[in-house]
């Protein structure tokens, strides 16, 4: 199998339970909510999504035709270091393409191995840290993992509906946009209103990182 990349970017995690940390970020080509058009936003399942996710034009980006030649690539991309190197696999939706052989590849190179997904699909065994972002209206084949990141506030995606899932972390992060201010303000407020609830912020954006 090849895998399409849109970019990969030596950065620092700039969200959720791993924000702050240096990784390298693998973002995928392709979503299964959304085409990336913005003429197809509206009839989309996910129309809030802030990523640009098509194509192949970023650093890095590329068809890559192995997961030897996808797990180099990235490899690369870390610096000499004594710590173990950490990759996060994003998109689109990582796991249309993340697959058992490319999860080999990179823990054959020491990286521990993050995914952000929808949730949407089951993933393959072997996956270190699991971060789902569940959407209002689409349907969910991940009941647990490491982290839940739930973008806020969202019509028919209400925090109540997803306490029942087995994660160690449960995570409110402002829809980005023109009304990222009132998005911030009513997440802070139900995290103080129901403190399992932690408030992630897009600190990356701040920074003018990728």
């Amino acid at each position: 199998m090849s895998y399409t990349v849109k970019e990969i970017i030596y950065t620092i995690q700039g969200e959720g339970a791993h924000a702050g940390r240096p990784c390298v970020l693998c973002r995928f080509s392709g979503c299964n909510l959304w085409t990336g058009r913005e003429e197809d936003r509206a009839a989309a399942i996910c129309g809030i999504c802030d990523t640009d996710f098509v194509g192949t034009d970023g650093p890095g980006g590329g068809v890559y035709q192995t997961p030897g030649d996808l797990a180099a690539a990235i490899a690369r991309c870390w610096p000499p270091s004594t710590v173990h190197p950490f990759v996060v696999c994003t998109g689109g939706e990582p796991l249309l393409q993340l697959d058992e052989p490319l999860i080999a590849a990179l823990h054959g190179r020491e990286f521990a191995i993050a995914v952000e997904t929808n949730g949407t699909m089951e993933p393959p065994p072997g996956i270190d840290w699991i971060c789902v972002s569940p959407k209002a209206g689409a349907d969910r084949a991940i009941h647990k993992g490491d982290e839940l990141k739930l973008a806020f506030p969202q019509d028919g995606a209400p925090p109540e509906e997803f306490e029942a899932l087995d994660f160690r972390y449960f995570y409110l992060q402002p829809i980005a946009g023109a009304d990222v201010k009132r998005n911030t303000d009513l997440a802070i407020r139900y995290c103080m209103e129901h403190p399992r609830w932690r408030l992630s912020l897009q600190i990356h954006k701040w920074l003018g990182l990728p």
